[in-house]
């Protein structure tokens, strides 16, 4: 059969999108002419052009701004501007190059923005690949972005334009879009500042810094954006004292003792030379002045208890403004010693009188090796955090003792009207004793917590009344995975909620529930109308269970996106296609089923 001609039309937005692409591969002019087209036709234009030609479209217009201009009338006999248009093709582009890429749900957001920043960071990534390299000697912003880079905007060849292939140019053209880039340390050094001036860098993430000339190149390129960058992150890194102060010290803005950031963090890195008795000044300084500074995340450092110590005894005593602390996985315990019952110091002179944590809302302390004694000290300590809302203190082995140590704390947190709303106590040794009188103590609360994990304590199926009562709050989120209810702690939760439930999240995984977990399923989706995800992976379920939770799905009368069965050995059978098939959530499947590589490998929890 013959093939179709094009139509008219169709060569004519060929014959232009071509003169385009020639006009941004040899950097001319663009016909003004092009800019009258109709509407429609403009429209389909835009959906033609690769990036480069797309962006040298409108970087060329004839009007300061988009909305300036008005298009020739439309067939439905109405005008408009060109910016939506220009946004959905930007939109469009970005998703065909990173389909993986998450995209925000928001409608007014800068695409072009977005895409040319994504790009940027794909050819500073490259670059660092080829810097690194031994053999590697000259400037970086010399070195040739690949062909497939280049291919996906649009410039094979650079026939026209020799500079294109470098990532200096790159830098030149679309720097002033970047606000937020990731730098390896080959990066760090003065060219970058170079490259890189015509950014204005509101987030930085910087990785394996090690030696001084990383740290001189990082100062100039932080001294370079110190009036606009709000977030500052360190990945893999070995920072001295000097190091640090020279950090903290690029970051003051020009004639003032402050800085702007609002975000620090430094993750799986280690500090060098600490002082037992004292934190680096510079870091002191940044911590004392920075008023804007609302998240403080040192993950997985190695930092010990006196490094702890001293870090919160500053944020108290200048009375910190930060409402996110993350001190997880280092090795911090016994950090808060002085503050137990036992000490002969007094708790209110050692926090200072009047001193507190106001803004306080997150305390993330988890996988520190805390015991009961530090539990104990923490409970004097969550006095100066009157505003807390998220406490996490999970993989610490507390056990029953150290959550008793807590329960008073709770008990008495109405009655100083603090909001704390989730408690998560994952994998801390815990009993069905000392779990029983938390979930005791927590059910009686006239504000009951919005998020509980206890997730990963082999607590038995004799919790399962204790966890009926908590479910019978207002509580929304609950995990409680690898617990070992089993079969038999199923089967009392199945027969013991009778109420209407307000959860919207629950996890109950690895818990070798059989056949029960199905029916606790079944009587969970008709009392739950507010649920939305359910885990419930690696639970020993027989085939049968899925037809038991496919007509409860069918009955339920609630908003369920996503139920997880993964980790369950079934076969799977050329009906279960057509079983599930009635059930999805905006296009995505709602049940989650074993995968076939997963049949021949049940999970064990067993150690």
């Amino acid at each position: 059969m013959a093939k179709k001609a094009p139509s008219l039309i169709s060569l004519v937005i060929l014959t232009i999108k071509r003169e385009v692409v020639h006009a941004a591969a040899g950097d001319d002019d663009v016909r003004p002419e092009i800019y009258d087209l109709p509407s429609h036709l403009f429209n389909r234009l835009l959906t033609r052009l690769p990036p480069l030609a797309l962006h040298k479209l409108q970087t060329d217009m004839p009007f300061k701004d988009c909305n300036d201009y008005e298009a020739p009338w439309n067939d439905d006999g109405r005008k408009r501007g060109r910016n939506g248009s220009f946004d959905s093709a930007w939109k469009a582009l970005l998703k065909l190059r990173w389909p993986d890429l998450f995209y925000p749900s928001e409608t007014q957001l800068d695409w072009q923005r977005i895409y040319w920043q994504t790009h940027l960071q794909n050819c500073l990534d490259e670059a660092a690949e080829l810097a690194l390299l031994p053999s590697f000697d000259g400037f970086i912003g010399e070195i040739n972005i690949s062909d497939d880079i280049m291919k996906f905007i649009g410039c094979e060849g650079h026939v026209n334009h020799p500079n294109y292939c470098k990532l200096s140019y790159h830098c030149q053209q679309f720097g002033h879009y970047a606000s937020c880039l990731r730098l390896q340390n080959v990066l760090c050094v003065a060219e970058t500042c170079v490259l890189l001036r015509k950014s204005n860098l509101q987030s930085l993430i910087v990785r394996w810094i090690k030696y001084e000339k990383h740290v001189d190149g990082l100062c100039k390129l932080l001294i370079q954006n110190r009036e606009t960058l709000t977030s500052l992150e360190f990945i893999y890194c070995k920072l001295s004292s000097t190091f640090v102060s020279a950090i903290c010290g690029s970051l003051n803005v020009v004639n003032t003792h402050t800085h702007g950031i609002q975000h620090f963090s430094i993750n799986t890195s280690s500090f060098l030379e600490i002082n037992p008795v004292s934190l680096p000044p510079g870091f002191v300084s940044f911590l004392s002045s920075g008023r804007s500074l609302c998240s403080l995340k040192l993950h997985d450092n190695h930092l010990d208890r006196n490094f702890a110590w001293m870090l919160f005894s500053i944020l108290l005593d200048v009375s910190s403004s930060i409402s996110i602390l993350d001190l997880s996985d280092n090795n911090i315990a016994g950090w808060l010693r002085n503050l137990n019952g036992k000490s002969k110091c007094k708790v209110p002179s050692l926090l200072g009188i009047g001193k507190s944590l106001q803004s306080l809302r997150v305390l993330n302390i988890r996988g520190n090796d805390l015991r009961r004694d530090d539990v104990e000290s923490l409970r004097y300590a969550l006095v100066s955090m009157p505003n807390l809302e998220i406490l996490d203190i999970s993989d610490n082995p507390i056990e029953d003792d150290g959550i008793r140590c807590l329960i008073p704390y709770i008990i008495e947190v109405p009655d100083r009207f603090s909001p704390l709303a989730e408690l998560y106590l994952e994998n801390c040794e815990l009993s069905c004793s000392g779990a029983t009188q938390l979930l005791d103590s927590l059910s009686n609360l006239k504000r009951p917590l919005n998020s509980l994990s206890l997730a990963d304590n082999d607590l038995g199926s004799q919790v399962a009344g204790p966890l009926q009562n908590i479910m019978g709050t207002s509580i929304k989120t609950l995990n409680v995975g690898g617990i070992g209810l089993g079969s038999l702690g199923f089967q009392e939760l199945e027969k013991g909620l009778m109420a209407e439930l307000k959860l919207v999240d629950i996890n109950i995984s690895k818990n070798r529930g059989g056949f029960e977990t199905a029916r606790f399923l079944s009587k969970l989706m008709s009392l739950a109308p507010d649920i939305i995800s359910i885990n419930s992976a690696y639970n020993l379920m027989p085939l049968e269970s899925l037809t038991v939770i496919c007509s409860a799905l069918k009955l339920s009368k609630g908003s369920l996106e996503r139920l997880d069965l993964t980790g369950n050995n079934w076969d799977y059978q050329p009906n279960h296609a057509s079983m599930v098939a009635e059930f999805h959530h905006n296009g995505r499947p709602i049940l989650i089923l074993p995968s076939s590589l997963a049949v021949d490998v049940p999970y064990d929890d067993d150690p």
